[in-house]
């Protein structure tokens, strides 16, 4: 017959349990009392464990709790800062949408200027358009800084040359002939040269371009009678005017000679401002009668304030010694109701006091 396992084990463990009675009944009763004091010493023992592992186990648990807290803690933190840091990345990518607005803007705004700049070197290229160039550039420099009447643009003289702005200023030093010229092409000539052979030969014609300007400029526009013994070579471009002071002082000096003062739009405006003074001065100058014939008119009626102002006063003083005797004619009369008013009817020598002729009524 086959025995079940589990069963075998049951059977095990009960002839095990028959054992262990059977030894403990044999047993001596020494053996029985220390049995008892382990048995005792096992249950504290175990009682101890238990609540050993009752403290663990609340330790745990609020290890665990506290464990769970951080956690949350921690995850809420990271949420916030998850979020925060969300915000922040939408507002720079905000900022930054915006930045790559303005650049874009601005990279049209450079095209757009690189194509301004494309045609004003086609404009410059061309002799006319570049000397039509540098005459409304004058214009506007002229018309910023003087009056109306102080101007003549496309002025003819008694040679019948026509000047582009004529300077209306009286003699000393009298009219101011500006004539607009523009040498580009020997000046790009100039800063394109790369060999020094290239440079020497683009200088003298550089040099050469300018000396021609300045004589036609003196030979046209300086009319003795007529015009100031000198007139101004404008050249529009500061560039241009630095090279020339720079590096080709003989002709500066050359336009020294011939009384040909060369400027440029700063050094021009300079100028400008400096005849505006003159001009104001002038129109001062020619005020001036007016203005002393207006103060020999204030000065009489200051006189004659001052004079009525005697009369005035010695009006106030009559007045007041008016007001003096009047003021003595009150007291006499006030006194003498005041007698009257204490007179008593059978009184003769009070009567007789205020009877005229008497000494007492004097």
């Amino acid at each position: 017959m086959q025995v079940d396992p589990q069963t075998l084990m049951i059977l095990t463990a009960v002839g095990i349990a028959v054992l262990v009675g059977l030894f403990a009944l044999l047993s001596s009763q020494k053996t029985r009392t220390e049995q008892a004091v382990r048995l005792q010493q096992l249950t504290d023992a175990a009682q101890s464990l238990a609540n050993t592992q009752n403290a663990m186990a609340g330790r745990m648990e609020q290890s665990q709790s506290d464990t769970n807290s951080r956690l949350e803690a921690l995850q809420k933190r990271m949420g916030d800062s998850l979020h925060e840091q969300t915000e922040r990345t939408g507002q720079t990518l905000k900022v930054l949408h915006e930045r790559l607005a303005v650049i874009d803007s601005a990279q049209k705004n450079i095209t757009d200027l690189s194509q301004q700049m494309v045609s004003l070197h086609d404009i410059l290229s061309n002799k006319q358009a570049r000397g039509a160039f540098g005459e409304i550039q004058l214009n506007d420099l002229v018309t910023a800084a003087l009056p109306k009447s102080a101007y003549t643009f496309q002025a003819t003289l008694s040679n019948g040359k026509r000047a582009d702005c004529m300077l209306d200023l009286p003699n000393p030093p009298g009219p101011i002939v500006i004539d607009s010229k523009f040498p580009l092409e020997s000046y790009e000539q100039l800063r394109n040269a790369e060999t020094d052979a290239d440079k020497v030969q683009a200088g003298r014609a550089f040099g050469a371009s300018v000396i021609k300007h300045v004589k036609d400029i003196s030979e046209r526009y300086i009319i003795q009678g007529e015009t100031a013994e000198s007139a101004l070579m404008f050249l529009p471009s500061e560039a241009v005017y630095a090279e020339l002071h720079a590096n080709f002082r003989n002709v500066v000096e050359e336009g020294f000679k011939r009384r040909v003062w060369i400027v440029s739009p700063t050094t021009l405006m300079a100028t400008l401002n400096t005849v505006r003074a003159i001009l104001r001065d002038v129109h001062m100058r020619e005020q001036a009668h007016v203005i002393q014939a207006e103060i020999g008119k204030l000065l009489e009626d200051l006189g004659r304030l001052d004079q009525r102002v005697d009369k005035l006063q010695t009006h106030f003083d009559q007045a007041t010694r008016d007001i003096r005797d009047i003021r003595i004619s009150t007291d006499k009369v006030t006194n003498r109701g005041a007698k009257i008013d204490a007179l008593q009817l059978g009184d003769v020598d009070e009567v007789t006091e205020l009877l005229p002729g008497t000494k007492a009524a004097e």
